[in-house]
């Protein structure tokens, strides 16, 4: 068994220049082919790994949903990842990685782990538009070469709602409650890389009745905050008349949310702009550490009723 909780904080600190830790394993072959390619998942969503236990299967599972697993007296769902994605495990499924993200905790079942990378999210490249809906960038391993290894990072929010769709809250204006109020002419400027997350912080900013503008990845979020402080500028106004609060994920390709907050803050032109982390990776650890590069605030995804009220405490403040 491997825990990884206990070096989150040597982890943590990666961030700071805008680096991260890839777990990267193997579902099997391809179908139609037999490579066995490379996926990964941020450490920080793996709790810990194990040889596959005990599984139970449930009655009237869902598809790819193997059954539970009682990892120390908590009841974990297991996920065959392999047939999520389309692959054929040739040697079994023997390890189980147990995950957490946003508010839940489950399993998924692989063939094999391989290592953990220390990657610069400049490294990864979205891969949106370029098929394959499972997954939302792609990292390179090695120089940047013709040859170099190439990882998949899943998108395991888009995952989870596909095999394990919960009861979704109804995002209306009346489940986020009172509007929020912008000044006039001002947006939100919003950040993230995974296309169901977009559509229901879209959905959510909609019902909140706040004019916005969604970005990709941290990079392009920070472009558009450039071209709309030489817009204020232009007509004799600053960038806060323009963006009242960025909202950012933190895991997104080639510039995270962490180095985003922190170009923000110490950019004398922004850095009184409020700015919200909204993300998937919980843990106090994370929420620290969004604090040390400035954030003003923490909210992990997705309750649109919890976004609006933490967006709504710090446009008062």
């Amino acid at each position: 068994m491997t825990t990884l909780q206990h070096e989150a904080d040597p982890r943590t600190q990666l961030t700071g220049n805008n680096k991260f830790e890839l777990m990267l394993f193997r579902l099997g072959e391809a179908q139609g082919t037999d490579r066995r390619e490379l996926f990964g998942i941020n450490v920080f969503k793996v709790r810990e790994i194990l040889v596959m236990p005990k599984i139970t299967a449930m009655a009237s599972a869902p598809a790819h949903v193997l059954g539970v697993a009682n990892i120390r007296g908590q009841i974990i769902p297991v996920i065959d990842l392999p047939a999520v994605v389309g692959c054929v495990p040739k040697r079994g499924l023997t390890i189980l990685m147990v995950t957490e993200y946003a508010r839940t905790t489950q399993a998924f079942a692989v063939e094999e782990v391989d290592e953990i990378v220390q990657l610069e999210w400049s490294n990864v490249l979205a891969a949106e538009g370029h098929g394959g809906n499972l997954v939302t960038s792609i990292a390179k391993l090695d120089s940047d070469t013709d040859q170099s290894r190439l990882v998949q990072v899943l998108d395991v929010e888009q995952i989870l709602r596909n095999v394990m769709p919960a009861s979704e809250e109804t995002i209306s204006p009346q489940s986020v409650g009172a509007a929020v109020n912008l000044p006039e002419g001002s947006i939100i400027l919003a950040a993230d890389d995974s296309p169901v997350a977009r559509m229901m912080i879209e959905q959510g900013l909609t019902a909140m009745g706040t004019p916005y503008i969604m970005t990709k990845t941290g990079l392009e979020a920070w472009e558009h905050l450039h071209t709309l402080e030489a817009a204020a500028h232009a007509e004799g106004k600053t960038v806060q008349d323009k963006v009242a609060l960025v909202l950012s994920d933190l895991e997104m390709p080639v510039m995270d949310g962490f180095t985003l907050t922190r170009n923000i803050k110490q950019d004398p032109r922004f850095k009184s702009i409020p700015v919200v982390i909204h993300s998937s990776l919980t843990g106090t650890a994370n929420e620290a550490h969004v604090r040390s590069v400035g954030a003003d605030a923490y909210v992990a995804k997705f309750v649109a009723s919890e976004l609006a009220a933490t967006i709504r405490g710090v446009l008062r403040q």
